[in-house]
């Protein structure tokens, strides 16, 4: 089933508030076949709110939305229904309609080997009618290209027989994302996509909506999958919609040039409001000058200001208590197998943590990451080996059921307080404000946050805590983009070693210094971070770790002793170290210089933005002089800085 070409949906003067709150006012968009657009904006800004008035399940206050009759839209909501009875693979052909005549053909085949004589021949002939039937509205390809997205997915040939009852809610969110795939409906609407997938699961999603005909809507904080699949950036802030061409890295670069020229024209507008106030209270009293008075007071009455943006960045100084100084191997797995009963997971696993890494563990679900997780804390015992946990080692854990635990009744800094103590003294609401709850927002109610934001709390809790271990999984569902620059920023500034399961590649990059790739029955550490491992299985990985065969019962197999496993580490960091020592040395020092000018530039903003200097000609001039030399030294700076960065980056993707 292909899309229609000529479908397009059309949105215009749209508005909404909730309350007294205003959402969004005047918000128009075009979702027109070949457009891929990406919805991004801040928790609580509205964006799932325009998504279901876009596909009907709201009214908006004002505007209209036109969809042609016959438009074919397919929706994935963050929250699904609930599961149905039937099978993985009906709930991926459900959106074609096909679905009964599927099991029609199904049954009847069952049938012609159960009967005989002339019971046989009218089976054999209804069989075949059927049959006809269903290959001549395409069932057959349907059911094969139904397979194919569920393999792309995640799900084996197992899982597609199961009900879609019997799976845990992340899979029904796949199989509900199959459906809509397969019905290759003529907009897509899609809802944080990729809040339940692994990285090989995203990599073929990727590959598969870049290719998509029809249009594409959806809602994700993964600027990595935004990179990849849009071709339209559209950012729901300050109670607008601004529309920018191009993936994520445009549409940076892009917003922050339209910031920029909106402030300049602020400036001058705020400039020439302050020149007219001096020359209207310099010459208010004089009579010669009353005319031009009075001309320039209603000049300033009419003046619309130029508003600026809200750039919602959560700039953030973060000061985590300090934590007691563990061991410096952090945890030991020596030749572990680990699973449940019968059932193994991990095989011949052997890991040496050090003091201070920052580890993400990724690989497909299932593959064993939670399991290896629950093994290094000692909540499961290996069924072979042992795990050893240094000393002086406290952890601090990050689910993604931690929001369940929160007290809604209580404010912000009174559940903050509940958790942490008063160990932190002053620095509590210090702390707060570091995780975006500065001022009144820390007075909020809890149960009045949305989803984003009890997630950001349950974060700023855990890390508050006085441990040297953070144990994180997959800390980003559920948070808006600046929420997830907060989280890079407060992980590089945590003090402790990071454990950290997560599908989003852009914080791996940002925060991981090392690799567990968990798959196939195994475990392998890796130095860095090798941008073949993060694009998953579909695309090739670094490795491929073979399922171990069992040891032969009663015979002993050679394997590292501690001592190796450790000196083989400490070599290959040493080797990376070395292979991108000058890299790194040039780096800090550009920055170091760029942060130098950014606080110069800063310096004669706040020079310029006294009025007193504009009596002064000759000190106007300096300042104006040195402000423009100042900026740009701070630009060159700053290039220069992106380049070594984007140097250190190639030739970490290439160590190893």
């Amino acid at each position: 089933m292909e899309a229609n070409l000529g479908q397009v949906l059309n949105a215009s003067g749209l508005a909404k508030s909730h309350g007294l709150r205003t959402l969004f006012e005047d918000v128009s968009l075009q979702l027109s076949p070949g457009r891929r657009i990406a919805l991004v904006g801040g928790n609580g800004v509205g964006k799932t709110t325009l998504i279901e008035i876009l596909v009907g399940l709201q009214e908006a206050d004002r505007g209209e939305v036109h969809r042609p009759r016959d438009l074919r839209i397919g929706y994935l909501a963050q929250d699904l229904d609930v599961p149905a009875d039937h099978t993985v693979l009906d709930e991926a052909l459900a959106g074609t309609g096909h679905v009964e005549l599927a099991h029609k053909v199904h049954q009847l085949a069952d049938r012609l080997a159960s009967t005989s004589g002339a019971e046989h021949d009218r089976a054999l002939a209804a069989y075949g009618e059927a049959q006809s039937h269903f290959e001549q509205v395409g069932g057959y390809a349907l059911e094969s290209a139904a397979q194919r997205v569920l393999a792309g997915l995640g799900f084996d040939d197992a899982d597609t027989k199961r009900p879609v009852r019997e799976m845990s809610g992340g899979w029904r969110m796949r199989a509900a994302l199959a459906r809509l795939l397969v019905a290759d409906p003529d907009v897509l609407v899609l809802d944080e996509p990729t809040n339940h997938l692994d990285v090989d699961s995203i990599a073929w999603l990727e590959t598969h909506l870049t290719t998509w005909t029809g249009a594409l809507l959806f809602v994700s904080h993964d600027r990595d999958f935004i990179d990849a699949v849009a071709n339209r950036v559209i950012e729901l802030a300050g109670g607008t919609a601004q529309e920018y061409v191009g993936g994520f890295s445009e549409f940076v670069i892009a917003r922050e040039e339209n910031l920029a020229r909106i402030e300049a024209a602020a400036e001058r507008q705020d400039r020439q409001i302050r020149q007219t106030r001096q020359f209207v209270e310099r010459f208010r009293y004089k009579a010669t000058k009353a005319r031009q008075v009075q001309s320039r007071v209603k000049a300033l009455e009419k003046i619309e200001r130029i508003a600026i943006p809200n750039r919602d960045e959560l700039v953030a100084r973060f000061r985590f208590p300090e934590p007691r100084r563990s061991a410096r191997v952090i945890v030991e797995l020596d030749n572990i197998t680990a699973g449940y009963g019968d059932h193994v997971i991990l095989r011949d696993v052997n890991l040496v943590i050090d003091r201070g890494r920052k580890v993400a563990l990724v690989g497909p679900n299932g593959a064993g990451k939670s399991t290896l997780i629950k093994t290094i804390l000692g909540q499961l015992t290996p069924l072979t080996g042992s795990v050893t946990l240094g000393k002086n080692v406290d952890v601090a854990t990050f689910a993604q059921h931690q929001t369940e635990v929160l007290d809604l009744s209580r404010t912000v800094v009174e559940e903050f307080r509940a958790h942490v103590g008063d160990r932190l003294g002053k620095n509590l609401r210090t702390m707060l404000g570091g995780f975006g709850f500065g001022g009144d927002a820390a007075e909020r109610r809890v149960g009045d946050l949305s989803g984003g934001e009890q997630t950001r709390l349950a974060l700023g809790i855990t890390m508050a805590l006085p441990v040297n271990v953070l144990v994180l999984d997959e800390p980003t569902n559920h948070l808006d983009l600046a929420s997830c620059d907060l989280l890079e920023d407060a992980l590089r500034a945590y003090p402790g070693t990071v454990l950290l399961i997560t599908h989003d590649r852009y914080l791996i990059r940002e925060v991981a210094d090392s690799l567990i790739e968990v798959r196939h029955g195994g475990a392998r550490f890796h130095e860095g971070v090798d941008e073949r491992i993060l694009a998953g299985a579909h695309t090739g990985s670094a490795s491929s770790i073979p399922t171990p065969p069992p040891s032969p019962a009663g015979t002993g197999g050679h394997r590292p002793s501690r001592k190796d496993l450790r000196r083989d580490n400490a070599e290959a960091r040493k080797e990376y170290h070395q292979a991108t020592r000058d890299l790194r040395k040039h780096l800090a020092a550009t920055e170091k210089k760029w942060e130098k000018a950014e606080a110069e530039l800063a310096a004669l903003q706040a020079d310029l933005a006294d009025p007193t200097v504009y009596g002064n000609t000759d000190l106007l001039q300096d300042l104006i002089a040195r402000h423009a030399t100042a900026k740009d030294k701070a630009a060159e700076l700053m290039n220069e800085w992106e380049q070594a960065t984007l140097q250190l980056d190639r030739a970490e993707a290439n160590f190893g």
